[in-house]
């Protein structure tokens, strides 16, 4: 049932950030890359003050009773949004967003082989290695289709 529920929302989470990477590509052009992150970051924060006054039930933890370090996961996030609003002008979303899904698998296997941040130990196997290569296989072939028509 979970998996039924889960895997299409994260179909559309992931539909959902290439559509933002595009159009936040497209404002940094308009705008800069500071302030196109700052706005993004703003609205966003403002949605999430609403839902969180109005639909999320009273927590036992709060922002600030968490370990410090578990609050690093925003500047993780700002420095995301820093890095795709810097590509996409540059090489275009489906590059971007390859490069970024290449960025997150490999530091999630190393979090999973690790075991860092408490979450369950998964040993880096060969399936794992050979998945690392076929994305980068395709992030090359992408990033390739770009400069070529790019040069046409």
């Amino acid at each position: 049932m979970l998996l039924t529920l889960a895997l299409p929302l994260l179909l559309i989470g992931g539909m959902a950030i290439a559509a933002q990477s595009a159009i936040n590509g497209t404002l940094s052009i308009r705008t800069d890359v500071v302030t196109t992150a700052w706005l993004t970051n703003v609205v966003a924060s403002i949605i999430l003050v609403v839902l969180v006054i109005f639909i999320e039930p009273p927590q036992a933890a709060t922002m600030f009773s968490v370990p410090t370090w578990q609050l690093a996961g925003a500047l993780f996030g700002n420095f995301s949004m820093v890095a795709i609003v810097i590509a996409v002008p540059r090489i275009g979303t489906a590059a971007t967003i390859v490069a970024i899904i290449a960025g997150q698998i490999i530091m999630g296997l190393l979090v999973d082989h690790f075991g860092w941040f408490g979450n369950t130990q998964i040993v880096l196997d060969y399936k794992r290695v050979a998945a690392i290569a076929l994305l980068a296989g395709a992030l090359y072939l992408i990033y390739l289709s770009n400069v070529r028509q790019v040069i046409k």
